[in-house]
């Protein structure tokens, strides 16, 4: 069991963590979310012994071993096989010994040791690993300097999953890993023996590997049983208790001091009053639960250009002499909602930058619309933001010739309104320099906007904001993410980037994941279940529209939901406490009040029918 008392952080005179405390139970798999910023990290690395409360303390069983990937990559000479096997301290060190050592009752006990700790098995375990992070057979072999800093942060992962801790923590380990690097890595998680403690913002990898959600909210720590869509629900049951309770207690409030303002003057009634107003100091406000209102997407809409905006025909496209995919056979319309699928390395970049005219065929053939503008985003734009200049700085100066009023109100589409368009950018969170660099490539309302790793520094509610975002958004969208539900939520068409090209993938999001989980060896290749490109389009674009409407009829009615479940409180507190009812509702009889509810109760009914129509229709048009 990992115990975390009384966890108080400070960094800089400001309080990151006040009083965190959970209990996590052995062998679970948790979780730990919370906003960008709320101190995910730093509770990490108290965890892992690397950064010293300023109160409470950590404990777990005592001769715990803990694993934690250090921030630097690995590096040097060494391959990635090597360093794997090398994180197993003991087997690396008994391996040398056996190898140095003359003494016969040294090496028998050295060789009984490897053999209770499974050596001899350690190669083929290490290679599993590997492979399932995406190093075929040569890449394990060749030396760590060779590989991108991305690729070594997979060794390093590799490392720290191979030599097993007893109390295994990951600080958001999807960051530099494809779809199908993840889909391995959450088969790996879900079956391993000990204690996890994941960071993540992705819903369907919490769904899928966790059994506890830890979450961090004001510098506060809440335990929740089940995945991420089972915290969604216990939270805002828990909300709303807590706005239950804020209102009965701001309706108590209310009495006291108007009982402490009627009878503080009169001799009689001074000692009582007096008594109540010591009651009102004691009262500890209920905090209320407050949404980001800087939690903004809002994609401005391109003009209206006549399909097609791309056609590839037979290109190719690469770097120097060196084509990276070729027979490239692509139409891209004004309506398309595209993700581009692969490991990392097939050349979904390539690719993009290709339909971004940041490289040039090779050979074949491009055709693109001569008015078409392109948004590009890459996480290369979050980091070369200068730090040293504002959102309104950054943004005027690619707005050349726009109005103030232009530039603020395209900043403040993205949450840059107030003083956030004037602070420095080296003082934002990862998630706001990516809004920042989102905000920075739609300023001319693109007719396609191109994404590559969106998410990376995004929380989960961002997430969710971003993908509403995009379906509200009427241009055309290539998306590249390992986040399955952007993916499933934004995307409408799959096209696979594989063996030294891309084509459209018959089959959906989950039919992609059986694929490439070999659940489904048999699917790949029939034609009787395809249908036309034109006809998927033309489908996916009328679906899209009905869900446009079915979205406004749900969200309506959950606006109506929402005003008559408060009508319905306004009148329960009235019955139950008439001298805090509303002056319309003091003055009605109990049965009066009864009637009010039955007639609230029945439109409540009514708005819930509707709501649940426009849901079931939705999910319809989704299959």
């Amino acid at each position: 069991m990992l115990n975390l008392t009384d966890i108080t952080v400070r960094l800089g005179g400001r309080t990151i963590i006040d009083g965190a405390t959970a209990k996590l139970p052995p062998r679970s798999r948790v979780g730990l979310i919370g906003r960008n910023g709320a101190g995910k990290t730093t509770l990490v690395r108290v965890i892992a012994g690397m950064l010293e409360p300023d109160t409470g303390s950590v404990d777990m069983p005592r001769g715990s071993r803990l694993g934690y990937i250090a921030q630097d990559a690995p590096s040097g000479q060494s391959t990635p096989f090597e360093t794997v096997l090398a994180a197993d301290i003991e087997r690396a060190a008994l391996m040398h010994e056996a190898e140095t050592s003359h003494d016969p009752d040294r090496l028998g006990e050295i060789h009984e040791r490897l053999n209770a700790i499974d050596a001899h098995t350690a190669p083929s375990r290490a290679a599993r690993i590997l492979v399932g992070l995406g190093f075929d057979e040569e890449a394990q072999h060749r030396p760590l300097d060779s590989f991108s800093g991305g690729w070594r942060m997979r060794v390093a992962l590799a490392s720290l999953l191979f030599s097993q801790p007893d109390l295994l923590l990951l600080d958001e380990p999807s960051n530099h890993l494809d779809l199908e690097a993840v889909l391995w890595l959450e088969d790996f998680l879900k079956s391993y023996p000990a204690t996890i403690v994941l960071v993540s913002h992705e819903r369907d990898f919490l769904n899928n590997v966790v059994d506890h959600i830890l979450h961090l909210e004001r510098g506060k720590t809440w335990l929740y049983p089940g995945g991420y869509d089972a915290f969604e629900r216990q939270r805002a049951e828990r909300q709303a208790q807590a706005a239950s309770a804020r209102a009965k207690q701001q309706a108590e409030r209310e009495k006291l001091q108007d009982y402490i303002a009627r009878n503080s003057a009169r001799a009689s009634t001074a000692k009582q009053a007096q008594s109540r107003a010591k009651a009102l100091a004691r009262m500890q406000p209920i905090a209320e639960i407050v949404d980001d209102p800087s939690l903004s997407f809002d994609f401005p809409n391109p003009g209206e250009l006549r399909p097609p905006l791309i056609t590839l025909d037979m290109a190719a496209v690469g770097y120097g002499e060196t084509p990276v995919l070729k027979k490239l056979n692509l139409r891209l319309d004004p309506d398309d909602r595209i993700a581009l699928l692969g490991r990392n390395g097939n050349g979904k970049t390539t690719l993009a930058r290709l339909l971004a005219a940041q490289l040039a065929p090779m050979e074949g053939a491009m055709t693109a619309t001569g008015k078409m503008k392109v948004g590009y985003f890459t996480q290369y734009q979050v980091e070369e933001l200068d730090s040293g200049d504002t959102p309104l700085q950054h943004m005027t100066r690619v707005m050349k010739g726009a109005t103030p009023g232009a530039v603020r109100g395209q900043l403040g589409r993205f949450g840059f309104s107030g003083d956030k368009a004037t602070t420095m950018v080296g003082k934002l969170s990862g998630g706001e320099r990516a809004r920042l660099a989102l905000a920075l490539i739609t300023r001319e309302a693109p007719h396609l906007l191109i994404l590559d790793e969106p998410t990376n520094h995004l929380d989960v509610d961002a997430r969710e904001a971003l993908v509403q975002a995009l379906n509200a958004y009427s241009g055309a969208v290539v998306i590249v993410s390992h986040d399955r539900h952007m993916l499933e939520m934004s995307a409408d068409r799959l096209v696979l980037v594989d063996n030294g090209t891309a084509s459209d993938f018959d089959g959906s999001l989950d039919d992609y994941i059986a694929f490439v989980l070999a659940k489904d060896a048999g699917s790949e290749g029939s034609s009787e279940a395809k249908i036309s490109r034109k006809d998927a389009r033309r489908a996916a674009a009328e679906a899209r529209e009905q869900s446009q409407e079915l979205r406004k009829a749900a969200k309506a009615a959950e606006a109506e939901l929402a005003r008559l479940t408060e009508q319905r409180s306004v009148i329960d507190r009235a019955m139950f406490d008439p001298s805090s009812a509303a002056p319309d509702l003091a003055k009605l009889t109990m049965t009066d009040l009864m009637k009010r509810r039955a007639e609230v109760e029945a439109k409540i009914e009514a708005a819930e029918a509707v709501w649940l129509e426009a849901s079931e229709k939705l999910e319809q048009v989704a299959a």
